[in-house]
């Protein structure tokens, strides 16, 4: 298997727990415009943009006028209710550094808006890793379409052979594997192996993936 030269990382579900925060304020925002929909069923989308998550919830198109109002108000209700409470998974950090320190060069492929991506990863604490960044801003088509990790690829500068994504959902899987691109999944976001069926290698959480890293695929020879 050939090391990678660069990561593309997701964001939440992988570096930060915040996949059930999403879903809650979905949850509210779609309550207050008159939808009620179960947690279950949103949850199980968190990962997808607004464009493919509120058709497939709600009914609703995410370019529409409901559509812009509804996830307008999603992102007002995660940054006041959610956000503070909000905590890295364990590892994180001293897992990009490895990285970093092994040579490999990070960048963040994200479903989430540019202005609360910034957020995000100020909570992660890892902007000093990071050499690039794409949000769902910098796509036509949110995962699991490949736009993301398209835009994420050309702005990292790698071929996708030589680059591996660390993701938690099924949509990471399927949008890196439409991209030409390799994934290890987290189970830390919420889904089990069967739902991540494509990755080549699944680890509970980064500080698992960090216990693990000698014989990781992110590895090199002096690792």
């Amino acid at each position: 298997m050939q090391r990678p030269s660069g990561v593309l990382l997701d964001v939440d579900g992988t570096l930060l727990d915040s996949n059930d925060a999403h879903a809650h304020s979905w949850v509210k925002a779609l309550a207050e415009a008159g939808i009620s929909v179960e947690y279950a069923d949103v949850r199980r989308k968190i990962g997808k943009g607004g464009d493919k998550l509120l058709p497939e919830v709600a009914g609703i198109e995410g370019d529409s006028a409901k559509g812009q109002a509804v996830s307008k108000r999603r992102g007002e209700i995660f940054r006041k209710e959610y956000l503070p409470t909000l905590r890295a998974f364990p590892g994180v950090k001293k897992l990009l550094s490895r990285m970093k320190q092994d040579g490999l060069e990070l960048a963040v492929a994200s479903s989430s808006k540019k202005d609360e991506l910034g957020a995000l990863l100020r909570v992660c604490g890892v902007d000093e890793f990071i050499k690039a960044s794409t949000s769902s801003d910098d796509a036509e088509n949110s995962k699991p379409d490949p736009d993301i990790v398209h835009s994420a690829l050309g702005r990292l500068g790698h071929p996708p052979e030589r680059v591996i994504l660390l993701g938690d959902t099924p949509y990471d899987v399927e949008a890196s594997l439409k991209a030409g691109i390799r994934v290890v999944a987290v189970r830390c976001g919420g889904w089990g192996d069967p739902d991540l069926r494509g990755a080549i290698r699944i680890y509970d959480d980064p500080a698992d993936l960090l216990a693990h890293y000698r014989d990781s695929p992110f590895a090199s020879e002096d690792s």
